[in-house]
Formats: structure tokens, C-alpha cells, sequence
């Protein structure tokens, strides 16, 4: 049985997710990795993020989508949207691409990139991202970004839930399949970065890297994890 492998939140985080595959001594022949989205904004390099998953996806691994993928996809499809994709390190994420960065002032910068217009790399990555699924369920487990809705079948769940829902899911999930999950920085939940397994068969990755904290992978199925500072 191949080796499950779960990470999550990564950010921009470009060399610390390549450390972190070293460290795990990643082999796709033999270990079956899992993102759980969040590759863009915030942090360095999301261009580099993005290229990496891509190549990482052609050798078998399985790939989700983040919130932070969906504002920014939604932010080249609607200027209205643009504001809210900036505030939220989307300015990062255009630097990566390459934009020219007009000011430091957001709402000058939003001004200036209205309409969002899309260079060569930026087209090939946003029709990457439109692929992508909003969750991966296997006998064992259920893998998402966000969480699930406790009173719904993941299946049937709207998939802008599956990437943004949080207390609902933190506290009121009370299914007997464990749920692997980023999202929400596992400091929320105890007084640590390093993955969390909650009493309700929820189990925190995201351990806020682009925030000082760590970039977290979850071995499965025997629940051991790894880090990188």
C-alpha cells in the first residue's frame, strides 16, 4: 500500500515545500501525495508554487483547491472581485507573475488593475486551477481544504463551502470517517503550529507557515507528521 502523504497551505512557500518533500524522501512511485490547495498568495513565489504542483500532478498526485485559488481565479473573472483577491496577498501573488507593482497603497493598486488583465503564465495557471477538485475521498478518509458541512454528504456539498467553511465544520462535525483539512492554522485549535487531531475525527495541517509558523505534511496511515520552519 503506497504511503498517503498530506500537505497543505502552502503560500508561495516555494522552498519550504521543497524542503519538505527532501525531508519526507517523496518518491511518487511509491507515496501518494495529497494538496490540499492554498499554493498562491501571501507568500514569495506563487508562480513557482503553482509550476511545482503542475509537474507534481503529471507524476500522480492528487490536487485540490484553496480558497485563495478561488479569489484569485474570481479576480480575473470579475473586476469586482479584485479588491478582495489584493487584500488577501494577491499583490505577492501579481509580483510573482511579474506585474508591475503601481504603489504601495492598495486602493491605488486596485485602481490600476482594473480590469485584471491576464499575461501568457498567468492564462496557463488560472486554466490549471479551473481543473482542479474540491475534495478527495478515499475508505479511510475524506480530504478537503476547508472542512465539510457536518449535515451534508461531501458529494453533495456546494463546492464554495468545501473551501471556505470553518466553525461550522470545526465544531459540529461528528462523522465516523476522519476529515484532513487545512484552512484555519492549527494555533486556532491548540497552542501549537503542528497538526492538530481533534476528538471528532478532524485533523488540522495548516500549520501558517506563510505566517511564521510551518509548512506540515501528515503521513498516512500512520498518523506521523513532518515539518519545516
Amino acid at each position: 500500500m503506497k504511503r498517503i502523504i498530506a500537505i497543505s497551505d502552502i503560500h508561495g512557500e516555494i522552498h519550504k515545500f521543497e524542503r519538505l518533500l527532501e525531508a519526507l524522501e517523496f518518491n511518487p512511485d511509491h507515496d501518494q501525495l495529497i494538496l490540499l490547495g492554498d499554493y498562491v498568495d501571501r507568500g514569495p513565489d506563487s508562480k513557482a508554487v503553482i509550476e511545482k504542483v503542475m509537474r507534481l500532478r503529471d507524476q500522480g498526485a492528487i490536487l485540490l483547491k484553496g480558497n485563495h485559488e478561488d479569489m484569485m481565479e474570481k479576480a480575473f473573472q470579475n473586476e469586482s472581485n479584485i479588491k478582495h483577491w489584493l487584500r488577501n496577498g494577491g499583490l505577492e501573488t501579481l509580483r510573482s507573475y511579474e506585474y508591475t507593482i503601481p504603489s504601495a497603497q492598495l486602493e491605488e493598486a486596485v485602481s490600476a488593475f482594473i480590469p485584471l488583465k491576464k499575461n501568457e503564465a498567468v492564462t496557463k495557471h488560472l486554466d490549471f486551477i479551473q481543473t482542479l477538485d474540491h475534495y478527495y475521498e478515499t475508505d479511510d478518509y475524506i480530504f478537503v481544504h476547508g472542512g465539510v458541512d457536518p449535515t451534508t454528504p461531501v458529494s453533495e456539498t456546494d463546492p464554495h463551502l468545501l473551501m471556505w467553511i470553518r466553525e461550522e465544520f470545526h465544531y459540529g462535525y461528528k462523522g465516523e470517517k476522519p476529515v484532513v483539512f487545512g484552512h484555519t492554522p492549527t494555533h486556532a485549535f491548540h497552542d501549537s503550529v503542528d497538526v492538530f487531531f481533534g476528538k471528532n475525527n478532524i485533523i488540522g495541517i495548516d500549520g501558517g507557515c506563510v505566517y511564521g509558523g510551518q509548512l506540515n505534511a501528515l503521513e498516512l496511515p500512520t498518523r506521523q507528521t513532518y515539518h519545516i520552519k
